[in-house]
């Protein structure tokens, strides 16, 4: 039900107090930040009582909700009363505690534009009736929205810097170990009952070589997953082990004492519970397995072995090669038929198609050679090092355009600041949304390039990683199974290049797979 402004002066400015508070800590308190929050805005209205203005009895506080989003239910509850007519005005301690989102807040906006309900804020003044006044609460509410999100950047930088340097972040225990508080932070140790737990369900993972058998024996056994009691004296965990957590129990990289941040691995200061060796064999086992069908994780299913598969692509018609195969009988040949040809028609590629097993096998002793050749051997130093400075300068181009596009971003929102007492030009709330999504998802961005050039400049190849490499290459290879051999090959390589014209066939190698493998065959062979 609308209100007009006339109908709103002939009676009393019902007043509705909107409090938050991000985290719950310090709300068991007597005297808390919400009531801190409401006690200002009370006194706020007591101020205006000669303008009519009366506080609402009923409550909304959202203790322990964040302002970056709009999943609140007492902020629920306000809109549904605004709609009701319920309420004329909403009154705040700042406006970072209605909303730190510019996009959110432009839609609150609107509700109350749309049922004329006025918005004040204790600690900042202004009129949202004015153009100018709306202008200077998006400027506010911009800055609220950046330090959210500098918030949040700083406290990913900090969990890579303590992951970089082997501290657990994890935020709970795992099984085999206990966190501690010190006065320097949190400390794991080892929990030495549990541990072995831990390296008993290894060693039956290895006996029984499937999940099913092995959790049959856990839950036999008795033995649950970790048990713990938070601060506030909630006990967690302490449940019988599904498929899925003896499954990640398995794969932790932290029982051998090291840390994982995104796809780096680094030293822990934890101490390791299980043998690298061990854990190395049950990972191994489970790849073989099928867990991640036979194939680790980035490869694909590959029913029929085609280890080529999402690697080869025709030269000529500059496209991929699909894996495919007939059946004559009780025998199945298998191809690699170029897209091309197979859309438009065979005469327009002169590839066509290639017999798999035949490619497949010339790629495969291609890679043996390369590590007995020493000519060929430098030959691919030098393109892995030029592919990797390639993607380096890819990478800090993409970096500069967007610096250029967050400048340009920048000088527009001073622009409409500057125009904003000019007459007829009034900066909406949902221009400048626009302006502050688009400077969000140019940042984020550039936060992920910086972070891909860091780890591309880490993985920089020399001639003995390549060589360690390439030369461990072809006497594990046949002792590999279908699936670890595709793994290791699309880690190794990026793509294939066949040309059916001149029958040429060019391997083009990925600079981070290359040290990847080194650095695996080096852990293997400990």
């Amino acid at each position: 039900m609308k209100r007009t402004a006339e109908d709103k002066k002939a009676r009393a400015v019902r007043c509705a107090i909107y409090t938050r508070k991000s985290t719950e800590e310090g709300l068991e308190q007597e005297f808390n930040s919400l009531d801190a929050q409401r006690e200002s805005a009370e006194a706020y209205i007591a101020s205006q009582r000669h303008e009519g203005w009366t506080c609402v009895p009923t409550r909304y506080d959202d203790g322990g909700f964040t302002g970056g989003n709009m999943d609140r239910p007492a902020l629920q509850r306000l809109l549904a009363d605004i709609e009701d007519g319920k309420v004329d005005c909403i009154v705040v301690y700042k406006v970072d505690r209605l909303s730190r989102s510019l996009i959110d807040f432009a839609k609150i906006m609107d509700v109350l534009e749309r049922h004329t309900v006025s918005f004040v804020s204790v600690t900042q003044q202004f009129n949202t009736s004015t153009s100018m006044g709306r202008l200077m609460l998006n400027v506010l509410l911009s800055f609220a929205q950046f330090e959210r999100e500098i918030i949040s950047e700083r406290t990913r930088d900090k969990i890579a810097a303590a992951r970089r340097k082997g501290k657990w972040v994890a935020g709970r225990p795992v099984l085999g170990y206990d966190l501690a508080s010190t006065a320097h932070g949190g400390r794991v140790t080892a929990n030495e009952d549990e541990a072995a737990q831990v390296r008993e369900m290894f060693e039956l993972y290895l006996r029984n070589r499937s999940l099913i058998p092995t959790l049959r024996e856990v839950d036999r056994r008795g033995w649950r997953t970790k048990s713990w009691t938070t601060r506030k004296g909630h006990v967690r965990g302490g449940k019988r082990f599904t498929k899925e957590s003896l499954y990640r129990l398995l794969t932790s990289i932290a029982y051998i004492g090291k840390v994982r941040y995104r796809d780096e691995v680094y030293e822990g200061e934890h101490p390791g519970i299980v043998s690298e060796a061990l854990w190395h064999r049950v990972q191994d086992a489970l790849r073989q397995n099928g867990r991640n069908g036979g194939t680790g994780s980035g490869v694909t299913r590959n029913k029929y072995g085609a280890l080529l598969k999402g690697l080869l692509r025709c030269g000529p018609c500059v496209c991929g090669m699909m894996h495919t195969y007939t059946s004559k009988g009780n025998r199945r040949y298998r191809y690699y038929v170029c897209l091309n040809a197979q859309k438009r028609g065979w005469e327009n590629c002169p590839t066509k198609s290639v017999p798999a097993a035949e490619i497949e096998r010339f790629v495969v002793e291609r890679i043996k050679a390369i590590g007995k050749d020493d000519e060929v051997l430098a030959r691919t130093l030098d393109h892995a090092r030029k592919q990797n400075q390639d993607g380096l300068e890819a990478l800090q181009a993409e970096r500069r355009r967007l610096e250029r596009e967050l400048a340009k971003h920048g000088a527009e929102v001073r622009k409409l600041i500057d125009q904003a007492g000019a007459p007829g030009e009034t900066p909406t709330a949902a221009r400048l949304a626009d302006l502050q999504e688009r400077i969000r998802a140019a940042e984020q961005r550039a936060t992920e390039v910086r972070e891909q050039i860091i780890a591309l400049s880490a993985k920089v190849v020399d001639e003995g990683e390549l060589a360690r490499a390439l030369s461990m290459f072809d006497p594990i290879w046949d002792s590999l199974s279908p699936g670890e051999q595709a793994r290791v090959l699309h880690m190794l390589v990026e793509r294939v290049t066949y040309d059916g014209a001149d029958g040429t066939l060019a391997i083009t190698f990925r600079p981070t797979g290359i040290k990847a493998l080194a650095e695996e065959q080096e852990v293997a062979a400990c």
